[in-house]
């Protein structure tokens, strides 16, 4: 597969998901920092059980963590995919300096991609939430595509006390009824796990990070 290629994988993608971040994207990194809770220190977090070579990004959007992954782990080679073009387009602009060490895929994640490498680590940043069908087959998939004692890091929307917030959220194409836990505690060895209140309890968010062990 070209270099080429890869930056424009073409997978079968939603629409309404593609237009949503061809507006927020352009808003995205001044807007998300209030309420995307959590993204900075699991990828300090799971330094700790990881020195991962070979990392996928999972709805790595304008290339926020790509970048810090790439100062964390500086040995490692980073795949980022992204539905969006309009956040991969933001994100090659931010990566482009650390070279052949970042690639950057646009396309959907699940069964039907294509991997051509195995991964020590798999980050989803507040994506699984929005996978609406679908988590599900992303968790199967990424334990598919890790390798044997390669690690898992999920930071994301848990859960709400509130309905109508919750149809609030739903509207921005987030599920959040605490659907994630169980499902990555059943595939994954849990190393280390976190729900944190935000907002004086408006919400709350999970920090999961699992281990891959049969």
């Amino acid at each position: 597969m070209s270099h080429d290629t890869e930056q424009r994988m073409e997978i079968r993608r939603p629409s309404h998901i593609e237009n949503y971040y061809r507006l927020h994207s352009k808003i995205y990194d001044a807007t998300r920092w209030s309420f995307l809770f959590g993204r900075t220190a699991i990828l300090s977090r799971v330094a700790k059980f990881a020195t991962p070579r070979q990392i996928l990004e999972i709805g790595c959007g304008t290339g926020k963590n790509i970048v810090d992954l790439c100062r964390i782990f500086p040995k490692s080679q980073i795949t980022g995919i992204d539905l969006s073009g309009a956040m991969i387009d933001i994100a090659r602009g931010k990566t482009k300096q650390m070279g052949s060490r970042v690639r950057l895929l646009n396309g959907a994640y699940g069964p039907a991609y294509n991997c051509d490498r195995a991964y020590d680590l798999i980050l989803f940043s507040y994506a699984l939430s929005m996978f609406n069908p679908g988590f599900e087959e992303a968790i199967v998939s990424a334990h598919r595509d890790l390798v044997l004692g390669g690690h898992i890091a999920v930071v994301d929307f848990h859960d709400t006390r509130f309905t109508v917030f919750e149809r609030w959220m739903g509207v921005n194409h987030v599920r959040m009824n605490g659907q994630l836990r169980p499902l990555l505690a059943t595939r994954f060895e849990t190393q280390n796990e976190l729900v944190q209140s935000a907002y004086g309890g408006v919400w709350r968010y999970l920090s999961f990070i699992g281990k891959k062990v049969a």
